[in-house]
């Protein structure tokens, strides 16, 4: 599944052009504030190989997202394989820039995403840090239920982002 459409996004596969912007998004302090730390333009482009790599695997993925043509940011689906209580799980997730906050688009983008996932398995989760309140309102707007803080794995010790909350749906 290589796009989907909502009443205003357009969730697709990631081209060459959205390297830059995403990049700028992944250095954006406040759009990586529960995230251990911004990203490099490197890293940036070696997340969107991984992500690349899952669509190329599982035929979905976290999609880029466009709103009036312009790239936002990444909504979808992931693999979560990392050692925990609920893994291996389907997770549902976003990042958006900072301008594209408060339109109501990752709630938009990951209703049409959980959607996809629910036609795979029988449950998916979402995670983010306890500290992510913006989040953790987009899960439950979703109609996803609170089940459990854990701490994430991949997080660094003693990081203000290593506590995590799991929702799930259904």
């Amino acid at each position: 599944m290589s796009e989907l459409r909502t009443a205003r996004l357009l969730l697709r596969r990631w081209r060459e052009g959205d390297l830059a912007p995403f990049s700028a998004l992944n250095a954006d302090p406040a759009v990586m504030e529960h995230f251990p730390s911004t990203l490099t333009r490197a890293q940036s482009d070696a997340h969107v190989e991984r992500i690349e790599a899952h669509f190329d695997e599982h035929g979905y993925g976290l999609w880029a997202v466009e709103a009036d043509g312009a790239f936002v940011g990444f909504t979808g689906l992931a693999w979560q394989v990392y050692e925990a209580s609920f893994t291996p799980a389907l997770e549902v997730g976003w990042r958006l820039a900072r301008s594209a906050w408060g339109h109501g688009w990752a709630t938009e983008a990951a209703t049409a995403a959980l959607a996809v996932g629910l036609d795979h398995v029988d449950s998916v989760v979402s995670t983010t840090a306890l500290t992510n309140v913006r989040s953790q309102r987009v899960m439950q707007r979703l109609g996803m239920r609170r089940e459990l803080e854990f701490e994430h794995p991949r997080m660094p010790e003693g990081s203000p982002v290593r506590p995590h909350v799991i929702y799930r749906a259904p």
